[in-house]
């Protein structure tokens, strides 16, 4: 098999293969007989039908198969060989497709194009300049974020007489009928005149309300009567409202129990205390948003520095074959430039990672992913999840496939971008956390 290359520009080929019989007939003699040893053909043992037979039946697919191997091994090889580090797979070559007679040819010529990866060049130094953007922490930001300290770990307690935020338990009359022990909050009344008429009212003190009008949300109205959402058309909505408790939401006392809720355990034992954690806790999160607007800034930067030239043309073709049709040509060019610039990305990263013999460990994969355990475990209010439940559940997050794979994208990215960050100049700006927020979006 002959096979020849002709490079189109820096940053493609075409390499054709020529094929002759030679090159496959043992090959298909092989396949031939492999078909000959498993075929169960009426009026002769198996494995024992005669090979003329086995041809005319075979023969054509046996030769198709043993070319597609010849190509496909014979391309690979050749790429393998030459050590040509290649972009993405090879493309049939689109500017000179010939029609194969399968029938009747003996000698075949298939060319491919090859997008050849380019040679990466980016040296960083202590000249590169990266923002990094440091939000000021005002009084007024740690007033709002002890505050919302002191609600989140609030109680309901009990009060003499209903206010404009509060919640009463309350038996509902109708008739024969009494609903005992129904929950009502009063924000949940959309009716202004209605909820004007709870205000002042007292453990046992009636009104009598339509709830259509009260409560306009059906999942609310019917967990309320203690009936089927379907129920509701069937109802007479005057019912009378006997109060039996009246409650209110306090906010935490600062106290050692809220110190030890907060901040788990022992660590914090006095308000002085108690207030440097909130500050050390407003950078430590708002230092997550510099970080994030950090590696997007790094990204664009490294980016732009490396100005990794690419085989456009080729990449539209590749990912239109890659994703098997699914995407349009006019799709795939809606999010070319975003693609482009994802894969500019990933062609740095491994430039860094290699140059910089970044490892990637397993203490890293579980280290981050032990981070996402416990983010998840406080947005559901365990604060202080044990560290046995985050490990469980960090470990889940790396089997599976799609977390897994998240999670070894994430860290490589944070590793090359603390080298990133111990190499160039951070040009540290002040910013308010509101600013932030909005470049972080």
């Amino acid at each position: 098999m002959k096979i020849t290359q002709k490079n189109v520009d820096d940053l493609t080929m075409v390499v054709t293969m020529n094929i002759e019989k030679d090159d496959y007939k043992e090959k298909t003699k092989k396949i031939l007989s492999d078909y000959r040893k498993n075929a169960d053909i009426k009026g002769f043992r198996k494995g024992m039908a005669p090979m003329g037979m086995i041809e005319k039946m075979h023969g054509k697919s046996a030769m198709l198969d043993a070319v597609n191997n010849l190509i496909s091994d014979g391309l690979n090889n050749y790429i393998t060989d030459n050590k040509i580090n290649i972009l993405g797979e090879p493309l049939p070559h689109e500017d000179e497709k010939k029609n194969i007679d399968w029938e009747n040819d003996t000698e075949f010529e298939v060319s491919f194009d090859l997008a050849i990866a380019p040679k990466i060049e980016l040296e960083l130094t202590s000249k590169d300049k990266i923002t990094y953007y440091e939000p000021k922490i005002t009084d007024e930001e740690k007033t709002k974020y002890r505050s919302n300290l002191l609600r989140q770990f609030g109680t309901l307690v009990n009060a003499e007489a209903i206010e404009e935020d509060d919640f009463i338990i309350a038996d509902l009359i109708q008739g024969e009928t009494r609903i005992e022990g129904t929950y009502v909050a009063l924000r949940s009344i959309a009716d202004k005149k209605i909820k004007k008429s709870f205000i002042g009212k007292k453990s046992g003190d009636e009104l009598t309300i339509d709830v259509n009008k009260a409560f306009e949300n059906e999942t609310d109205r019917a967990a309320m009567l203690k009936i089927k959402k379907e129920e509701l058309a069937t109802i007479e909505p005057n019912y009378t409202v006997v109060v039996k408790e009246v409650k209110r939401f306090a906010e935490a006392e600062v106290n050692q129990d809220l110190y030890d809720k907060a901040f788990g355990p022992g660590n914090v034992k006095s308000e002085e205390e108690f207030d440097s954690k909130i500050v050390d806790r407003i950078k430590s999160e708002f230092a997550q948003e510099s970080d994030y607007r950090f590696m997007l800034d790094a990204r664009e930067a490294l980016i732009e520095k490396a100005a990794i030239a690419l085989p456009e043309g080729f990449l539209k073709r590749w990912l239109h074959n890659a994703n098997e049709g699914k995407f349009t040509m006019e799709e795939i060019e809606k999010d070319f430039d975003l693609f482009l610039k994802d894969f500019r990305w990933q062609m740095i990263r491994q430039f860094i990672t290699k140059e910089q013999n970044i490892q990637l460990t397993r203490e890293h994969l579980l280290d981050h992913a032990r981070k996402i355990a416990a983010y998840q475990f406080a947005m559901y209010g365990l604060q202080n999840a044990p560290q046995e439940q985050i490990d469980t559940y960090a470990e889940s997050l790396l089997k599976n496939e799609k977390e897994g794979r998240r999670i070894i994208e994430k860290v490589e990215d944070d590793l090359v971008l603390d080298y990133v960050r111990s190499v160039v100049t951070l040009d540290k700006k002040s910013i308010t956390i509101e600013k932030l927020q909005e470049l972080t979006k």
